[in-house]
């Protein structure tokens, strides 16, 4: 599999093809929402708590195509704090609700939302490989009652690893956080055993049962001397703190898949633009529930938009001058 190469046209935010597929497909007679219509919106998240920024651009987004809380839309939040033992329960309290429309965050949430209702609408915004989870059958048509923004996560872990090496050539030993349940990330780890030879690089895989579970973690990198951090795992509020404590404590670059970490004190990110997947995610509940769109006539769409993000303040307090030719292709440089 080809890694997606830094180009100019990745900067570009996401393309037409969004506006274009949905345009495409035909909408219910009579779509326009009913005179006096209040639509009831659940939004199921694991990875972030309602008032964190994706989140926000979703409520910011449907604001902007016209849907006033409290005059013509309700929105049900309902976060799991990252315990996926939470989802279920709460995508059951959500269809009880009789919502309208579920927009999901990541796989397990929508999975718990699918396992919960089988005609309610589920929007996903951040799922990664949807088909590959057997989420829908398909990304031009996914037939049934999903649709929504599918991310690349495990294909981009090449390219990630390589923008690592190429900011610090000296790295040799990284170690690589994964969830094992977290379905891609055995995929994740496919993709970086086979771009790890040609960059002179040694992964250490280590396993993160959960996403506030750092136990262990720590001495098994000091055990395997790791002298690098990548992680694809978005960890809870006081896991990321331990985690980035930890790599400035020892003196580690790190590189995430998650642009939060960076302006806390990661080095670096590379990764899609999750804001901005919320807001498209907000054009799906538009479409479905004023124009009357079957989520399974939809296609699913794949972001565009791949953002590098660098914080040279955390190089200079590890001693590292990043090379200006990535300095230059960054999106965002933190000084």
């Amino acid at each position: 599999m080809s890694s997606p190469s830094l180009t100019a046209i990745e900067r570009r935010t996401f393309l037409g093809s969004l506006a274009l597929s949905v345009l495409a497909v035909p909408l219910a007679a009579g779509a326009q929402s009913p005179a006096g219509k209040v639509w009831r919106i659940g939004v199921l998240t694991i990875l972030y708590p309602p008032d964190a920024e994706p989140p926000q651009a979703l409520r910011q987004r449907l604001r902007e195509l016209g849907y006033v809380e409290g005059q013509n839309i309700v929105i049900e939040w309902r976060d799991a704090q990252g315990r996926d033992d939470r989802l279920s329960p709460l995508a059951v309290e959500l269809v009880r609700l009789k919502v309208d429309l579920i927009v999901a965050d990541v796989s397990v949430a929508t999975r718990a939302a699918m396992q919960a209702t089988s005609t309610i609408p589920i929007v996903m915004a951040l799922t990664a490989d949807a088909v590959g989870m057997g989420l829908v059958s398909n990304l031009g048509r996914p037939g049934g009652n999903v649709t929504g923004l599918s991310t690349m996560l495990s294909e981009l872990s090449a390219k990630r690893l390589q923008l690592f090496k190429e900011a610090v050539p000296k790295v040799s030993h990284v170690a690589v956080l994964w969830n094992p349940a977290t379905p891609w990330h055995e995929a994740m780890l496919k993709e970086v055993d086979a771009a790890a030879p040609s960059l002179r690089l040694q992964p250490l895989p280590i396993a993160v049962r959960s996403r506030s579970d750092l136990e262990g973690v720590f001495a098994a990198m000091t055990k395997g001397r790791a002298d690098a951090l990548f992680v694809s795992e978005t960890m809870s509020i006081d896991a990321r703190k331990q985690l980035l404590d930890f790599a400035a404590k020892s003196r580690l670059p790190t590189m995430f898949a998650n642009r939060v970490y960076v302006p806390a004190g990661g080095l670096m990110s590379y990764g899609v633009n999750f804001p901005e997947m919320f807001r498209q995610a907000a054009v799906y509940v538009d479409i479905k529930i004023l124009k009357g769109a079957k989520p399974g006539d939809l296609p699913v769409e794949q972001p565009t938009k791949f953002e590098l993000v660098i914080n040279l303040k955390t190089a200079k307090a590890l001693g590292l001058t990043i090379p200006q030719s990535v300095i230059v292709r960054a999106d965002e440089v933190i000084q």
